[in-house]
């Protein structure tokens, strides 16, 4: 077995004992493999590994690995912040984007999603802890945009995506993210029938999925430390 797919198999471990200690099922949170700054080489191990969903920051990064891999099924995550020049590849490359924190972002996807290709499925990025240097909507604002967006052809929203500052411990951790499920569950009793909840990295993954993560996104614990990053 190798390293990545040995990670991989602890990562899952995890999750499915964060699930048993939560009362869930362990189908309903799914692993987004963050392959960020790793060539396809390492994403091969992984979906080799049985892994499908893979995240993605640098927009020119991940199409040079969708046209090494084109031969594999996989799905693409766009979780990188996202700029109005960079809205058409990730609208007719990707498969999700988790990071839309503005309706301008959201009506560009929308119009340069090809019409053959199906809804591209989105999130709306919350700053749940306030971070001044972190992007997403408030919590505040987060329906008012949410109902914008579940409103444009081409897109389908499915939830919310948090990205909060590192915590000291479990309990801090899970207080964060029961912030962010607050909102989800906000946006839902507004009616927005929402099934993502994406929250949780490879540090504070179970506090995630204790308060309700269905997609966690975890990166150096299968991949293990990053190369240098790249601009």
């Amino acid at each position: 077995m190798t390293t990545i797919a040995s990670n991989l198999q602890a990562v899952r471990e995890r999750i499915a004992t964060a699930c048993t200690s939560a009362g869930r099922s362990v189908e309903d949170v799914t692993l987004l493999a963050v392959s960020k700054t790793f060539g396809p080489g390492a994403v091969r191990e992984a979906h080799a590994a049985g892994q499908l969903a893979f995240g993605e920051n640098y927009v020119q990064e991940a199409l040079e690995k969708m046209a090494d891999l084109a031969d594999l099924p996989l799905q693409w995550h766009c979780i990188g912040p996202l700029q109005s020049n960079k809205t058409r590849p990730v609208a007719e490359h990707f498969d999700w984007v988790h990071t839309v924190d503005r309706l301008k972002i959201a009506e560009r996807l929308a119009a340069q999603r090809p019409p053959e290709r199906p809804p591209l499925n989105v999130c709306i990025q919350v700053n749940v802890d306030g971070g001044p240097t972190k992007a997403g909507v408030a919590p505040a604002e987060a329906l008012a945009l949410a109902r914008a967006v579940a409103a444009l052809p081409g897109l389908r929203l499915r939830g919310i995506m948090t990205i909060p500052e590192p915590a000291a411990d479990f309990v801090a951790a899970r207080a964060l993210h029961a912030g962010a499920r607050a909102v989800f569950d906000q946006l839902n009793a507004a009616g927005l029938a929402l099934d993502t909840l994406s929250m949780g990295m490879s540090a504070d993954l179970e506090a995630a999925v204790a308060e309700g993560s269905t997609l966690v996104r975890v990166g150096s614990a299968i991949f293990g430390g990053r190369p240098a990053l790249r601009a």
